[in-house]
C-alpha cells in the first residue's frame, strides 16, 4: 500500500484517475482538503481543511466481474463500519453506500469503475470520512463526525491508517458472505419507513428486505416487494 499526501487538490478521484495506469494496486491518495469534492449523485461533497479524512483508493482486482462489481462497495462499507465498531459505535450502512450513525452520515462513498468486456480493470473508491469536524454548513441536512459523537480530537495520519487496515481486510477477504453481511448491516432493514419514489414521484411506506443480484435495494410495500435502482430511490430522514 502506497500512500500519497497532498495539501490541496480539485479531488482525490480525479487526481488518482488521471495517474492510474502508472500506479499499483492499493494505492491511496490523501488530502487535506479538496477544492472540488465529488460526492454521489454529482453532488459536491464539502469539508473542513486537515479536519477529515478525504482519500481516494486505486483498486485492481483480478478476480471481479462486472456482474459482480457491487461486491466492492461492500466490502468497503462493511470496513468502514468495522473501523467504527473499534471506537464503540455502532454504524449502519445507507444503501448504496453511505455510512450513518443513527440518522446522521459520517462517511460518504463515491465508487467509479472501469469496465473491460467481462472484467472490472480498475476501481477507485473515493470516500469522505467526517472525523474531527465540529461545525457544518446548514446546508448539509443531518451531518456527524466521530469527534462529535466520542469527544476526541485525532490525528488523522493515524485514523487513516486504521481505516484503510479495516477496508483492506474486509476486501482481502472478500467471499459469498460478504453480501449476506452486507445486508444484516443495511440502515433500516425489516423496520417500515417512508420513501419516495424518485421515478413517479409518489411517497410510500415500506421495509427494506435486502439487496438483489443487480444491487437493487428490495422494499416490501403494501403491494407486494419492489425494486429500486441507484438514483431511483429517496430516503425520507
Amino acid at each position: 500500500m502506497k500512500i500519497k499526501w497532498f495539501k490541496t487538490i480539485d479531488s482525490t478521484n480525479n487526481r488518482i484517475a488521471l495517474d492510474k495506469e502508472q500506479l499499483a494496486d492499493k494505492t491511496v491518495y490523501m488530502t487535506d482538503f479538496q477544492t472540488a469534492g465529488k460526492g454521489q449523485r454529482g453532488n459536491g461533497w464539502e469539508s473542513a481543511k486537515a479536519e477529515n479524512l478525504l482519500f481516494s483508493i486505486l483498486l485492481k482486482p483480478t478476480d471481479i466481474t462486472a456482474e459482480n462489481q457491487f461486491i466492492i462497495s461492500q466490502a468497503v462499507t462493511l470496513g468502514i463500519a468495522d473501523y467504527i465498531k473499534s471506537k464503540g459505535i455502532t454504524a449502519k450502512i445507507k444503501w448504496p453506500n453511505d455510512i450513518y450513525v443513527g440518522d446522521r452520515k459520517i462517511c460518504g462513498i463515491l465508487i467509479e469503475n472501469t469496465v473491460n468486456g467481462h472484467s472490472i480493470v480498475s476501481s477507485i473508491v473515493g470516500i469522505g470520512f467526517n472525523l474531527n469536524q465540529l461545525s457544518f454548513s446548514p446546508e448539509i441536512p443531518n451531518p456527524v463526525s466521530l469527534s462529535l459523537l466520542t469527544d476526541i480530537t485525532y490525528d488523522l495520519k493515524e485514523e487513516l491508517l486504521k481505516l484503510l487496515h479495516c477496508i483492506f481486510e474486509e476486501y482481502d477477504k472478500r467471499s459469498d458472505k460478504t453480501a449476506e453481511r452486507y445486508t444484516a448491516s443495511l440502515y433500516r432493514l425489516g423496520e417500515p419507513y417512508a420513501y419516495i419514489d424518485a421515478v413517479s414521484g409518489v411517497t410510500f411506506t415500506g421495509a427494506i428486505r435486502g439487496v438483489d443480484d443487480t444491487a437493487r435495494v428490495i422494499i416490501d410495500t403494501e403491494k407486494g416487494p419492489k425494486a429500486f435502482a441507484f438514483k431511483e430511490l429517496k430516503y425520507i430522514i
